[in-house]
């Protein structure tokens, strides 16, 4: 075999399709988010704002997160020695798992070094703790979670997305004595859409199953202390496993469970992704402990944080440009092409100083392919005009080009 040959042919195929991805090198300014600079491939410096970025409030230039990291690195040094069952066990990590057990109102938590991990490693050894288990999965749940069921060797079945009635109709054609979980999102990030969860958990009773939800564009952001979308409708106490992460409203790194204390303990000694890996830093784990518990007590943040979101939407809007408002924080514009996509994200960065990456497929379906944008409490009235004037702009320069090709 030609291996090269193979390599290149697959590295063209997503240049001919518009989907090859180019990482841009970016320095975020701490105090000044969302500016950063852009080293640019011909060596020169430019500035930029962040558009595309999930640190959704700002958390991470937070004095308070960089003065709990600041202590814990002159403390602990930089790194944690190892895995949680050799060295890598730290009061660091412990007050962290408090802090979150506390957040959702659940007995424990329990830190992976990703929420990918959290999910995977979670769905996939549930099977072992349930023999026979049948996980019942929203069609549009996160890359992390399809992993995870897909890996367990158990049942699964794939319902619409948000299909309720769907739903239904698969846990009622399926053994009644067999045990079962449902897997599903809380705010899915690609689209801003809600999950219906109060709807599946009348239906987790209905049928004894167990719930399972990934709150990771939620959490900080929503309910009055920050635990998420179930904490803002009062059923969290329904869900048996919310799923969270660190890295986006908290400002840091990192995954997690909060679940029962005997669940947690279950998943800690039998998931191999929790085993065997180094466990984050204690300078992290104490930067996200602040972040959390900061966020217990600032909804004035989330707040502003929601209204941001509501006036670029509502803006967007005003110049007609096809956006998706669920009524969440996410505003995507909707493309539908993927050559245009990466067309639009490269002028808005070379002509505006505008950094948002295009969104194509596999992340969302061929012919939804979008522009993301996640406003925050950092993102002023200025940063605001310039993105509403170029996108005024480009939109209609970019419609102009398609239908030139198009003719």
């Amino acid at each position: 075999m030609d291996y090269s040959a193979h390599l290149d042919k697959a590295l063209n195929d997503l240049h001919e399709e518009g989907r090859y991805r180019t990482f841009i090198d970016i320095v975020r300014h701490n105090g000044t988010f969302p500016h950063a600079t852009w080293h640019r491939p011909d060596g020169t410096d430019q500035e930029v704002t962040v558009w595309c970025g999930n640190d959704y409030l700002g958390m991470g230039q937070h004095p308070v997160v960089l003065s709990a990291m600041h202590e814990a690195i002159d403390e602990a040094g930089a790194g944690s020695g190892g895995t949680r069952n050799i060295s890598g066990t730290t009061v660091y990590h412990k007050q962290l798992e408090t802090e979150l057990a506390d957040l959702h109102g659940k007995e424990a938590a329990l830190v992976f070094t990703s929420a990918y991990i959290a999910n995977d490693a979670t769905l996939s050894t549930l099977p072992l703790l349930f023999p026979g288990l049948i996980i019942y999965s929203d069609s549009l749940n996160h890359a992390s979670m399809i992993e995870g069921v897909r890996r367990n060797g158990g049942a699964k079945r794939i319902f619409r997305h948000n299909d309720v009635a769907h739903l239904r109709e698969l846990l009622a054609a399926d053994d009644p004595a067999a045990p079962k979980l449902i897997a599903f999102e809380s705010v899915y990030s690609m689209d801003g859409d809600f999950g219906p969860i109060e709807a599946i958990c009348d239906l987790a009773d209905e049928f004894n199953a167990l719930t399972y939800i990934d709150e990771v564009h939620a959490v900080g952001m929503y309910g009055p202390r920050g635990g998420g979308v179930s904490e803002r409708d009062r059923l969290a106490h329904r869900i048996d496993i919310i799923n969270g992460t660190l890295a986006k409203a908290f400002g840091v790194m990192g995954g997690y469970i909060a679940a029962s204390e005997r669940l947690v303990d279950a998943i800690r000694s039998y998931a191999p992704g929790f085993i065997f890996t180094t466990s984050i830093p204690p300078a992290i784990a104490a930067g996200a402990a602040a972040s959390v518990r900061h966020l217990k007590t600032d909804q004035a943040l989330r707040e502003r944080h929601q209204t941001q979101a509501s006036i670029l939407k509502l803006r967007l809007k005003g110049l007609g440009l096809p956006i998706i408002d669920h009524g969440s924080h996410i505003v995507p514009v909707i493309v539908g092409d993927p050559v245009h996509t990466k067309m639009l994200s490269d002028m808005l960065l070379d002509q505006f100083g505008i950094y948002v990456q295009p969104i194509n497929f596999p992340t969302v379906p061929r012919g939804t392919e979008r522009l993301r944008f996640t406003p925050s409490p950092v993102h002023g009235p200025r940063e605001m005009d310039t993105l509403v004037n170029a996108m005024d702009q480009l939109w209609s320069h970019c419609a102009l080009n398609r239908a030139d090709m198009a003719g």
